[in-house]
């Protein structure tokens, strides 16, 4: 899909995976609207990437806060007319405990960001994305939720989820919106929409620091799907080498 004229939202593009996502969607010619909930660093992210050139907007976006969804999704109606691409990137790591440890009202919280805070701006903007000729949405998941991967001891990644502790909340409010994804996928199919997960894989930003690849990298799933053609997936899971067990 040529990304040029596209119009595309970007959520938590301050920093990390979302802001190089949002400068690689600019620099196919792509309008980006960098949502972050912090209007001093959206703004700032902003002025960088238009100093290089990309047509980049800021839009002041708490995915918690269903108020300030509703102010950008009004926003983007009377400046942009539609939208024609979702990223559904801010997500927060949340404490980490496992199930029987866990605080709940941390594991609330977790939710609250990475599953219900997508549900909150996909609502919002789907007015706005039917009027695209050609929407996408892409979630940004995770591996760590692949039930496959966490109990098949065929997995390729078995020896990696053995060393890993029992997470009450990350890990499965990435396996939850995994299915969010496949259900939106199911809804929107004959409205031609295309929606998808992508999972970045493990990238050094201020989740995981010191982790092997880059943001840029781990961006890179993001905006292939983000660019999918219209014979492209929908409902599915994806990494950058090809489709992720669910």
């Amino acid at each position: 899909m040529p990304s040029e004229n596209t119009i595309a939202l970007v959520t938590g593009a301050n920093k990390g995976i979302g802001y190089e996502i949002a400068a690689q969607l600019a620099e196919l010619g792509t309008t980006v609207l960098l949502a972050a909930r912090d209007p001093r660093r959206g703004a700032a992210a902003a002025d960088t990437l238009r100093a290089a050139g990309g047509d980049v907007h800021p839009v002041t976006l708490d995915v918690t806060d269903p108020a300030t969804v509703r102010a950008a999704a009004t926003e983007i109606r009377e400046r942009f007319g539609r939208l024609d691409v979702l990223v559904n990137n801010a997500g927060i790591p949340g404490a980490q405990a496992a199930p029987s440890a866990i605080d709940l009202e941390a594991a609330r919280e977790l939710f609250d960001t990475n599953y219900f805070g997508v549900q909150t701006v996909t609502n919002a903007v789907l007015p706005l994305l039917r009027r695209s000729a050609a929407p996408r949405i892409v979630n940004v998941s995770s591996g760590l939720g692949s039930l496959t991967d966490m109990t098949d001891p065929a997995s390729p990644l078995a020896e990696l989820f053995a060393t890993l502790p029992p997470s009450g909340a990350y890990i499965p409010a990435k396996t939850a919106l995994n299915s969010l994804t496949v259900q939106y996928a199911k809804e929107l199919r004959e409205a031609g929409f295309l929606v998808n997960a992508a999972d970045p894989g493990p990238c050094d930003t201020d989740f995981n620091p010191g982790a092997p690849c880059t943001a840029a990298q781990g961006a890179r799933v993001a905006v292939r799907l983000a660019t999918l053609g219209p014979d492209g997936p929908t409902g599915g899971f994806f990494n950058d080498e090809g489709p992720v067990a669910w």
